[in-house]
């Protein structure tokens, strides 16, 4: 005998009519499919074994290909003491790949009106070995004004004393936090399965082929790089600032420390004023760090800049320095006015 459920009930004229069907409990049908699809991967994982020297030479080859070893995910320099190098994730994609037999699961665990929680877990399938961890992503955003109607959640103090404001986040504000909380989680997962010398191998061969890039051609590096730190609202200036002398005297060792530096800023590992700010700090440490740092730069008095002007002016005029190298040198011992900023940049269009 079979047993159904009533789905619909139909009124008509002198009559009623019911509809019944077949339907099996969700659960069963979830917890059936979920056995299934384990199982499959598993079987697969054992039939077709992992080959370690086969995964090591494949990877490494993967690393020594330019448009990989430069990838700003694949690896990069978080200002933290004297810098902290890591593989990221791209990285991590490609090595999970080249392994096979790795089952990658993100899942929803929990949510409310503030908040997200995804479990994340990696799964080597040959070993049977998981490692899982718990995501919060917040359903918020900051910005520099309120929403349209004047509402927020909250306000605070920049660093530049400037107001910012906590909002709710939009879909697309939401797709993209999800998306980089879930990434880091997987890189950290993923790092953890990955064989460390397999790791340590590919730093070597990242590290190689950038270097050697910016050794080659470092004009070229360089422009890169200047235009890929303007693309995360970082000028040429601030550049100077970091490094101490203009663009042009880089080294290649520099030109590979500003590209990890842009990769951990464009993944959100760090920001500009962490760079910065870490830079202060190794330099205020060291004892040959220069007499300003760590100091209170003194402005540029109106006569200062006077009596100064044309010795930086014949700088600009000559093409011997840019407006914003020359701010930059200049701000290392005084700090500029915006009007006289606004004069340094005129003089670089006298001649136009």
């Amino acid at each position: 005998m079979t047993t159904g459920t009533a789905l619909a009930t139909r009124n008509e004229f002198g009559s009623q009519s019911t509809t019944h069907a077949l339907v099996e409990t969700a659960s069963t049908a979830v917890a059936a499919q979920a056995k299934a699809m384990v199982e499959a991967r598993y079987v697969m994982a054992m039939q077709r074994p992992r080959d370690w020297d086969q995964v090591r030479q494949t990877l490494l080859r993967e690393c020594r290909r330019p448009s990989f070893a430069h990838n700003k995910s694949a690896y990069y320099r978080k200002p933290i003491g004297q810098g902290v190098e890591g593989l990221g994730i791209r990285f991590v994609e490609v090595a999970l790949r080249c392994m096979t037999n790795v089952l990658v699961e993100t899942t929803m665990i929990f949510e409310d009106d503030g908040k997200e929680v995804h479990r994340v877990s990696v799964t080597d399938l040959e070993s049977n070995l998981t490692y899982p961890l718990d995501v919060r992503v917040s359903k918020t955003v900051e910005r520099s004004k309120p929403m349209d109607d004047g509402s927020f959640i909250s306000m605070r103090k920049n660093s530049y004393g400037k107001a910012t404001y906590t909002v709710p986040a939009n879909d697309d504000d939401l797709l993209n936090k999800r998306a980089a909380q879930i990434s880091k989680a997987i890189r950290t997962l993923g790092l953890r399965i990955i064989p460390g010398d397999m790791q340590d191998e590919a730093e070597e061969i990242i590290k190689a082929v950038r270097m050697d890039e910016a050794a080659r051609d470092p004009d070229s590096e360089r422009k890169k790089i200047a235009d890929a730190f303007a693309g995360i609202g970082v000028k040429a200036s601030d550049l100077v600032a970091y490094l101490g002398h203009a663009l042009d005297n880089c080294s290649p060792t520099e030109l590979v420390d500003l590209r990890g530096i842009y990769g951990a800023i464009k993944d959100g590992e760090a920001t500009w004023k962490s760079v910065m700010d870490n830079k202060a700090e190794q330099s205020a440490g060291s004892g040959d760090a220069p007499k300003t740092e760590g100091k209170v730069i003194p402005p540029c008095s109106e006569e200062d800049f006077k009596n100064k002007s044309p010795e930086w002016r014949k700088l600009i005029i000559e093409k011997k320095k840019g407006p914003s190298e020359l701010i930059a040198m200049i701000e290392t011992k005084m700090k500029l006015s915006e009007g006289q900023k606004l004069a340094i940049d005129a003089w670089s269009h006298e001649n136009d």
